[in-house]
């Protein structure tokens, strides 16, 4: 049975600068070690192969905190253009780039200056020459209507409390027959509400 959602009583904007304080911390201190998984130990544990690990930047997997394997869903096609919601430090967009080839592009989206810049620099250790970096917010997504083949995240959409705005910006953006392959939390038992407003719950 559907029933209505109540919103989360939390400010985004100081839940957006409490993610992005936390997540520049992971980009500029990724040794300092977390409540969470990073590195290569967590993307070994969503599956990604180690060869795969192993030919990335170090400054892309030494930061990365996903949730999941997008790629697991199904594969990239030369001259595809992706968009990575929450790029991070580019450990995703730098493996879909090398998927879609020259042909292709990637378009590294993040609100977090920190991640964007190691993102960049991730992709220049790799030698991708076929990916853009943007900054922006999934809620509203600096992308042109019906431009991507396939949209990929990976534990960014649990962070936006209106995930129905969020949907609404993916589904703009991508053409017709387009594709989403997201990594993300799933909670099987309902969150109480006060879970839900607690702003700290959200980003620690």
């Amino acid at each position: 049975m559907v029933t209505d959602v109540i919103p989360a009583a939390v400010d985004v904007e100081d839940l957006r600068c409490q993610i992005q304080d936390k997540y520049t911390e992971v980009a500029k201190t990724p040794e300092k070690g977390f409540h969470f998984h990073t590195g290569r130990p967590l993307a070994l544990m969503l599956g990604y192969p180690g060869a795969l690990i192993s030919r990335l930047p170090a400054s892309a997997v030494e930061s990365f905190a996903g949730t999941g394997n997008p790629f697991s869903i199904g594969p990239l096609r030369s001259g595809e253009t992706v968009l990575d919601i929450g790029c991070g430090a580019g450990f995703d967009s730098v493996i879909a780039a090398m998927r879609v080839g020259p042909a292709g592009r990637v378009i590294a989206l993040d609100m977090t200056v920190a991640m964007l810049e190691k993102a960049s620099a991730s992709a220049k250790q790799a030698g991708v020459s076929n990916m853009e970096f943007r900054k922006g917010l999934a809620e509203s997504l600096p992308v042109e209507d019906s431009s991507v083949d396939v949209v990929i995240s990976n534990g960014v959409i649990n962070l936006c409390p209106d995930k129905m705005a969020v949907m609404a910006e993916v589904h703009r953006v991508l053409k017709p027959g387009g594709r989403i392959q997201i990594g993300d939390i799933v909670v099987h038992k309902e969150v109480p509400q006060s879970a839900k407003d607690n702003i700290d719950l959200w980003s620690d």
